[in-house]
């Protein structure tokens, strides 16, 4: 990074629903594993009795370092920043804000976290095609990664069609060879398609459910849940059952995590090392 880095490192994540979120042990081991002193704090704006800007705003001007964003104000964190990757512009959503001199600038690792992880269980296997349910912060990372896969469609599903539809609308603009419809019916998607994904907040710890009946699984091969907490989704669940190959949502969140603090940081880390420390240290 283009600033100097400090010693103390004071990093964070907004959002409303991550009492339960492992970002926090993530970040803190990496600076235990590189000699990095890394506070991580739950900003959550509703029990802040502020708004998400005015959250935002608060990190900026106490000396955070930076922070992750996540549902529901990747969207909205887009807009407030600076951002120089053209591709991240076109998701128009970051999950992860560097604060520095030059003001905050944005960044979206769970667009190269998804690519990270779906090549870690599929490795060079194309999507195909592919019914993408939830087109939101996550959801247009995801879509935008699907397109570098080499996916040949791309069914965006949401029951907001006009989410749905301007997600479409960019992908089109640069999708190539791979076909992109827009439905509000994720049942009616799923027909045919070899890849089922969830980017809807379903199943999380505290809303539940699922966006797809497991019935609906049958003949796909593989299926992908962004939700983490819990690891098992009631959704990746009735995917092994149904005999797909399954990419959990734990492993999105390391991907996307280890990427955010190389831009946090720039300090080398050992991936395998860190692993086990987070699965070794105490919940």
């Amino acid at each position: 990074m283009s600033d100097t880095l400090e010693k103390t490192i004071k990093l964070g994540l907004i959002g409303d629903n991550i009492t339960r979120s492992k970002s926090p042990r993530l970040h803190r081991q990496a600076g235990a594993l590189t000699g990095l002193d890394v506070t991580y704090d739950r900003l959550i704006p509703k029990d802040l009795g502020m708004t998400f800007e005015e959250t935002f705003a608060r990190a900026q001007q106490s000396g955070f370092r930076g922070i992750n964003v996540t549902y529901p104000y990747k969207e909205v964190a887009a807009k407030m920043v600076t951002i120089s990757d053209p591709g991240v512009a076109a998701i128009g959503a970051v999950n992860t804000v560097v604060f520095g001199t030059e003001g905050p600038k944005g960044f979206n690792t769970d667009y190269t976290g998804f690519k990270r992880a779906y090549r870690g269980v599929m490795g060079d296997q194309p999507p195909g095609i592919v019914c993408l349910i939830g087109t939101g912060g996550v959801g247009k990372a995801v879509a935008y990664g699907l397109l570098d896969l080499g996916a040949d469609e791309i069914r965006c599903v949401d029951l907001d069609r006009s989410k749905a539809e301007g997600l479409t609308e960019g992908l089109r603009q640069v999708a190539g060879a791979t076909r992109i419809e827009v439905s509000t019916d994720a049942q009616a998607s799923a027909e045919g398609a070899q890849g089922i994904v969830n980017c809807t907040p379903l199943g999380m710890v505290g809303i539940g459910g699922t966006p797809l009946p497991g019935p609906a699984m049958a003949g796909a091969t593989w299926a992908f849940d962004a939700v983490y907490t819990p690891v098992e989704t009631t959704f990746l669940t009735d995917a092994a059952s149904a005999g797909l190959q399954v990419v959990s949502g734990y492993e999105l969140f390391f991907g996307q995590g280890v990427d955010a603090w190389d831009i946090f940081t720039g300090v080398a880390l050992d991936h395998a090392a860190l692993r086990r420390a987070i699965s070794e240290e105490p919940k």
